[in-house]
């Protein structure tokens, strides 16, 4: 049986996803646009015939039981808006259609909310689902007892909304009580116990059993996956390339310098300040500045020279949150003197961080990123630790993997910073638009929970 044939509902769940899906836009169509298109039909077939496209392309339906509640919301935006793009296209080109923005901005915005509203509501039923009666799950064995083997077995035990039933470890290498059996055992017990899926970490196994087990598993229908042993090169951005008909594996340094990429990147940084300095310091400016004018004597704004991208300066951008001293390249300590009542709600809440969406659409800085350093800090910490000169390949952000992780405020010794520039360097190395969306999110909880390294 394959995991799909195991769950009572697996197979059904993206066929029901598309369906309701593709309902919820021709209903939708009928009733805004009845009276602005002659053959509603025709449209909404050529909306359909659009969906479909979008979502095979950006892979809208491959959600799992393991995906990110941030990825399905990304996946969810994206085709949204490509969708809105296709919609608006259809105009220009039909004589029996009048265009009208508000009817397509009502139109695609009610699709796109109901059908996040069915997604999120099927995705954490069936979550909870899967606690609450412990059905469809998937058996799961592990093949080695490395410590990446055990990790993951701790993950199918304590992530039970995963849906993985772990039923033993098989290797040979080790002797543990823990150990279900040997190599030669383990066919047999995926068998008997109807196994669904194998985890094989390829340190344990040579590639005759190897071979021998890709062949068990296509012809019982199960599923194989592989645990990478070393982590330090595979969790780094691989790429495959083909020369003729071999495969080969190719490691880079970061996509974020490729042209496509920056433009996302720079398309994301734009819209998301624009909406931030619109929506937010439009009003909060005025609030701010009154109340750093009150309590102290000085500019509303702190600007500062900062390392940006290939250590070209630029002018950093702050609300005040200190009294006006000589010791600006001086990093702010625990109960220092002199932060103002106002600065400690401010750097408490990284308020005053927020001027630097300005930076960010001037192009000097990005929403996610390294965090821009002193400049005493960069020549300290330049010369001393290995990698850090990577920080400078792209632009600093206003927030970052660092200080999401727990590695933000002051420097007290070079741990803080070795860890800083370990998660920098992981960000550079494996960038995506998910990763920065999830650091958007964890940076607002942050914000709203407090940080204790906040001051």
């Amino acid at each position: 049986m394959t995991a799909f044939q195991t769950g009572r509902y697996s197979k059904y769940i993206r066929p029901i996803s598309i369906l309701i899906d593709l309902m919820v836009i021709g209903i939708l169509s009928f009733f805004v646009f009845k009276e602005l298109i002659t053959n509603i039909l025709s449209f909404v077939l050529y909306q359909y015939l659009a969906w479909a496209l979008i979502a095979f392309s950006i892979k809208f339906y491959d959600i799992y039981r393991f995906t990110p509640p941030v990825v399905i919301a990304s996946k969810i935006f994206r085709q949204g808006i490509l969708f809105l793009l296709i919609v608006i296209a259809f105009f220009p080109f039909s004589k029996q259609a009048v265009f009208s923005q508000k009817a397509i901005a009502i139109f695609v915005f009610s699709a796109i909310i109901l059908i996040t509203v069915f997604k999120f509501s099927l995705f954490f039923y069936l979550k909870k689902y899967r606690i609450i009666t412990g059905s469809n799950y998937r058996n799961a064995v592990i093949i080695g007892f490395t410590s990446e083997a055990i990790q993951l077995k701790n993950l199918f035990e304590t992530r039970k909304d995963y849906g993985y039933r772990f039923l033993g470890y098989f290797s040979d290498k080790k002797e543990n009580q823990e150990i279900t059996g040997k190599l030669e055992d383990l066919k047999p017990f995926v068998i008997a116990n109807e196994v669904d899926e194998i985890y094989c970490s390829l340190h344990e196994v040579s590639n005759k059993y190897l071979k021998d087990l890709i062949d068990f598993a296509f012809e019982n229908n199960k599923i194989i996956k592989f645990i990478p042993d070393t982590k330090e090169i595979f969790s780094k951005n691989l790429k495959i390339d083909y020369y003729d008909f071999f495969p080969v594996l190719s490691l880079k340094q970061t996509i974020l310098n490729e042209p496509a990429i920056k433009i996302l990147k720079r398309f994301f940084d734009v819209l998301f300040s624009l909406i931030v300095i619109v929506f937010i310091l439009s009003w909060l400016c005025p609030l701010l500045a009154i109340l750093i004018k009150i309590e102290s004597k000085g500019p509303v704004f702190f600007r500062q020279g900062r390392p940006g991208i290939d250590e070209n300066e630029f002018v950093c951008y702050k609300f005040r949150s200190m009294k006006i001293n000589k010791t600006t390249e001086k990093e702010a300590s625990k109960n220092d003197p002199r932060v103002t009542s106002v600065g400690k709600f401010m750097r408490k809440t990284s308020i005053d961080e927020m001027p630097q969406f300005v930076n960010v659409l001037l192009g000097d800085m990005s929403v996610v990123g390294p965090r821009p350093h002193l400049w005493s800090q960069n020549k300290e910490y330049g010369k001393k630790l290995k990698k850090y000169i990577i920080r400078h390949s792209v632009k600093p952000g206003i927030t970052g993997l660092a200080q999401v992780s727990g590695f933000r405020g002051e420097i007290t010794t070079e741990r803080d910073m070795v860890n800083r520039i370990k998660f920098d360097v992981f960000y550079i190395e494996n960038w995506s638009l998910i990763l920065d969306l999830k650091i958007i999110f964890q940076t607002v909880i942050n914000i709203f929970k407090g940080d204790k390294k906040a001051y």
